[in-house]
């Protein structure tokens, strides 16, 4: 059986939506934590994905280019302290135990307020 180029194209397209479907990143969602101010950054951080935990997060202040490391502590709460005034809107990155990766631009507003959950523009 013979397949023509467009055969060919029209199978290599499907199967790259497919695979895209099938490997969806997870939707992710922050909840700003109590503790949180302007000098401290507290988050409680779902992910969809079962069986697949956060291993590293990190924060990016709106004007800056520096990413900033979230600590895990007690309770699952991903933390970062700094000594000068965060400035947002907040850009987040991660990497999950499974190696899955995924960086979100503008998630958390300047003027976050505790308990508000926020989520990843699609």
């Amino acid at each position: 059986m013979a397949f023509s180029s467009g055969n060919l194209l029209v199978a290599a397209v499907l199967a790259a939506v497919l695979a895209g479907a099938w490997c969806a990143p997870p939707s992710v969602t922050f909840t700003v934590d109590k503790g949180s101010n302007e000098k401290n950054m507290a988050l409680q951080i779902k992910c969809s994905k079962e069986g697949d935990d956060m291993k590293a997060v990190e924060l990016k202040e709106h004007t800056y280019n520096k990413w900033l490391f979230l600590n895990k502590g007690a309770g699952g709460v991903w933390q970062v302290k700094s000594d000068k005034p965060l400035k947002g809107p907040f850009n987040f990155r991660f990497v999950t135990e499974k190696g899955m990766k995924n960086v979100f631009t503008d998630v958390v507003p300047a003027n976050f307020k505790v308990g508000t959950t926020y989520a990843p523009k699609e």
